[in-house]
């Protein structure tokens, strides 16, 4: 490509938020023999370090204005990057109207999120922390982009010097592909940077009327920022990353704030699995455990419920030890454990292989420990457990914050608020009334289901989780599975199913287990043949108004 007539050397323009390598990238371009132009803070800092660099408002003629609002929204340098070299019109007029060359843009923005949520900015001032010339550079550069390179991440500086170095200074010889990529990544960090901002706008329409918050709008975008690329999805032949969603108003918190102690690398369904067991404990304010098998829980105990004599339930060991003892022991084997209390080492010890009941073989193992915190002998207890025994902290924030949750079809995205509803008050619709163990049993029984894949139906004794069918085509199929895991534990339980009964069969089922209390949604056009069978077994029967699928 024939250099412009205008392009006597080099320039590049560097306006970046993120200093990060910014000195040296001037260096490295400035020994290449390139033209620096800066604004502002980007300027200073490269000339503090001795380089010679050009302020725009040197080169446009025209000084900032609008409190700093217009400074690089000139023709001089819009033409610059625009113009199409070897575009006879375009030549022409750049010719015509004295407009520099520029190749290179290397600019990176404000992060928004960051203003926005640390501490509460009026409106007013959050409007100023949106850059317009930023972006628009650019976008320019990007979309001009077989003639200007659009540098973003620091990270590529060393990579695009070294191109420039192999093609002599010169920016029409770095490879076509590499400015591509160059520019998507550009793009989307754009399109990242505006959607906080719609998403703010959205969420904040205080300022003279701006109307109802849209939660569900025509068009809709969400920012994530890669953490890891995965060994693979969830399968080896599938390939996965993990992304955290940024957000203006839900901080990254739960297993997308994790932060890894020990052990392997997670992977695709190590973070499934994480996710999964860190939610079950985090719906409950008293102490709980969580070991959960396929997002399932396997095993479940909570500090609340009708402890038998004798039985602590106050403290994460001997919940640990209950939820093992009575929960599904086979299939806690590779499981994860989550608590929602700092590890004690009580607890640390406790979690050790353990014999099976049925056999006295030790055999038991977990993938991962996830906890808010560890004690620090704990913690290295913990690590001389196992090599690859993978320990997280994940923040607790505030399980039950309104948030919105992504799930993808073929083709489309299902988007809905998250099922923060945690149900403590029942209707009696029976003869028989439930004592104040039941009901405390019943408090776990149904939080705990709402983590337990549909058709869900759980059995609770003494707040631990001792029978459990999910993911069933049919609802009496999960009560037979629970009864059949139960065995003689189930006399004096508490049932709980996620959703209406349709017919009694459930209730006969959970009732012929030992069962005493059955708790439903309600609302079947045959409920009041379910409070009959009820009634007829002598056992109490509940409603909550509340359903909770889990597909």
């Amino acid at each position: 490509m024939a250099p412009s007539p205008t392009a006597q050397k080099r320039r590049a323009i560097l306006a970046v938020y993120d200093k990060t390598g910014i000195v040296e990238f001037a260096r490295g371009l400035h020994d290449l023999g390139w033209e620096l132009i800066g604004t502002g803070g980007t300027a200073k800092t490269v000339a503090d370090a001795g380089l010679p660099i050009t302020q725009v408002a040197d080169l446009t003629g025209s000084p900032e204005m609008l409190g700093g609002r217009v400074k690089t929204l000139h023709p001089k340098i819009h033409g610059g990057i625009l113009y199409r070299r070897g575009n006879e019109g375009d030549e022409a007029e750049v010719v015509q109207y004295e407009v520099p060359a520029i190749d290179l843009v290397a600019g990176n923005l404000y992060p928004f999120i960051d203003t926005v949520t640390k501490g509460t900015p009026s409106l007013a001032q959050a409007l100023e922390e949106i850059d317009i010339g930023g972006p628009t550079m650019i976008r320019a550069s990007a979309k001009n982009h077989p003639w200007v390179l659009s540098v973003i991440d620091p990270a590529d500086y060393e990579t695009v010097l070294e191109a420039l170095r192999s093609a002599g200074g010169d920016p029409s010889g770095v490879d076509a592909e590499a400015r591509r990529g160059l520019a998507a990544k550009a793009f989307q960090h754009v399109a990242h940077y505006d959607t906080a901002i719609a998403e703010y706008l959205r969420g904040n329409p205080s300022d003279g009327g701006a109307g109802e918050v849209e939660t569900f709008p025509a068009q809709l975008s969400f920012g994530a920022t890669r953490r890891e690329v995965l060994r693979y999805g969830e399968n080896p032949h599938q390939q996965g990353a993990f992304y955290t969603y940024d957000s203006v108003f839900t901080p990254v918190e739960g297993i997308g704030g994790f932060e890894q102690h020990h052990g392997k690398a997670m992977s695709y369904v190590n973070i499934l699995d994480a996710d999964a067991a860190y939610n079950a404990v985090a719906d409950f304010e008293e102490p709980a455990i969580s070991i959960i098998k396929h997002t399932n829980p396997a095993c479940f105990a909570a500090g609340s419920g009708a402890a038998g004599e004798g039985a602590s339930l106050s403290s994460l060991s001997s919940l640990y030890e209950r939820a093992l003892g009575d929960g599904d022991f086979v299939s806690a084997y590779g499981g994860i454990v989550a608590v929602n209390r700092v590890v004690d080492m009580a607890f640390a010890e406790a979690l050790r292989e353990v014999r099976s009941p049925s056999d006295g073989e030790t055999r038991m193992f977990y993938e991962i420990v996830v906890a808010p915190g560890y004690d620090p002998e704990a913690l290295e207890h913990l690590k001389k457990k196992s090599k690859d025994l993978r320990i997280l902290t994940a923040p607790m924030g505030e399980p039950r914050r309104e948030r919105l949750e992504f799930r993808s079809v073929r083709g489309g995205v299902l988007v809905q608020n998250a099922d923060v509803k945690f149900v403590t008050d029942f209707e009696v619709v029976s003869q028989r009334q439930p004592s104040e163990g039941e009901l405390a049993d019943l408090r776990v029984a149904w939080n705990i289901c709402k983590h337990v894949k549909s058709n869900g139906v759980v059995f609770v004794k003494d707040g631990v989780l001792i029978g459990m069918g999910a993911g069933q085509p049919n609802r009496v199929g999960s009560a037979r599975l629970c009864a059949e895991q139960a065995g003689e534990r189930a006399q004096g339980a508490v049932c709980a199913t996620d959703a209406f009964l349709p017919f009694p069969d459930t209730v006969e089922v959970a009732a012929a287990a030992g069962c005493t209390l059955v708790a439903h949604t309600g609302g079947s056009i045959r409920d009041e043949d379910s409070v009959q069978a009820a009634d007829r077994l002598g056992v109490s029967l509940v409603t909550t108004g509340v359903r909770h699928f889990r597909h």
